[in-house]
């Protein structure tokens, strides 16, 4: 989408104390040793009793107090999630609203898998540019995997999975602190793709009823037997030239622009990494690569927020300097926002 101005964001990421290293999951017979070195994971932040919105208020309360932001000024709480939040027929994002005493604010929730978090900041973004009058909108996200419904290392192929929450503040900037401004974001679609997670089953009536475990791997198998690696390949690398394309283009940045110093991947496995995000990443952009989750695992609809959270936070940024961070989530979606730290904090 082709921005009408910039947009300041504040942004946080909060993980669990606890942290199981891929050396404790060999001992433990939780992962083998070739699947290991595919996913390049070092470790994975576990919560076994913080439940997913609680994590996302935690980070929800970082980003609005380090942005002066009133939780009654939002106009919105967008929250994503990939996993069970905790409860059943029950809202989360409502949860969390109330529990940040943002009164005002329109709680929605989003299920558009993994890169939920990054279609929050889209649809943020809309809403102040739809409604001059609409205050600052918050994305959340929060997810946690627990076995018996989901195997953290083994549910699904190209990613272990680690808990964590994670909020990022959109506002226009009227007195407000930003840790990085927005230039651009960018989102395509690959939707014959959805099959890559239902394989050959039918829907049915009940969570569960297809394996007693949530298991990726099944239907993924089902899908490259079928029609095939490379049709995966292929839709993707397109999709993410196009959305990095379309991201560069619209702030103005050519894809050698010497302000532009990093190219920020997504978090999963290396190997995954290796076939579909970085041939096109690196055929749209001269930056060096970034990768910032080999100590975090895949943050379920967090990935793209969380390093959001540690440009913010780190030194990968001086003034003035860019980043294009590049997501994608199952369905499929890829999406790439553009942005810089700023000249001046305000």
């Amino acid at each position: 989408m082709r921005l009408s101005r910039t947009y300041g964001l504040v942004c946080a990421a909060w993980y669990p104390p606890a942290r199981q290293t891929v050396e404790e999951a060999l001992a433990a017979g939780e992962v083998d040793r070739r699947s290991a070195a595919d996913l390049g994971y070092t470790a994975l932040p576990v919560s076994e009793d913080i439940a997913p919105p609680d994590m996302a208020v935690a980070a929800g309360r970082q980003v609005l107090e380090r942005g002066n932001c009133p939780a009654e000024t939002l106009s919105m709480v967008l929250h994503a999630s990939v996993h069970h939040q905790g409860h059943d027929a029950w809202s989360a994002p409502h949860y969390i609203a109330d529990r940040l005493e943002a009164r005002e604010a329109v709680p929605i929730g989003l299920l558009q898998q993994c890169n939920g978090g990054a279609i929050g900041i889209e649809l943020a973004v809309s809403r102040l540019q739809g409604d001059p009058q609409a205050g600052p909108g918050l994305v959340t996200t929060g997810d946690r995997f627990l076995m018996p419904s989901w195997h953290r290392w083994r549910t699904d192929y190209g990613m272990a999975a680690g808990d964590a929450g994670t909020a990022v503040l959109v506002h226009r900037g009227e007195g407000l602190h930003s840790d990085l401004v927005l230039h651009s974001i960018a989102t395509t679609v690959a939707a014959e793709l959805e099959v890559m997670h239902r394989g050959e089953d039918e829907l049915n009536a009940d969570p569960l009823g297809h394996s007693p475990m949530i298991d990726v791997r099944r239907t993924k198998r089902h899908f490259v037997r079928t029609i095939g690696i490379e049709y995966f390949t292929k839709l993707a690398h397109d999709r993410i030239r196009s959305a990095v394309g379309e991201a560069l283009a619209s702030c103005g940045l050519a894809p050698d622009d010497p302000r532009l110093r990093h190219a920020v991947l997504p978090r999963l496995g290396t190997k995954a990494m290796a076939e579909a995000y970085v041939p096109p990443l690196t055929e749209c952009v001269s930056a060096p690569l970034l990768d910032l989750g080999r100590a975090t695992g895949h943050l379920g609809a967090g990935d793209l927020n969380a390093s959001l959270a540690d440009l913010a936070s780190g030194d990968w940024l001086e003034p003035g300097q860019y980043a294009v961070v590049l997501n994608g989530g199952g369905g499929f979606t890829f999406t790439a926002v553009v942005v810089s730290r700023p000249d001046t904090r305000h």
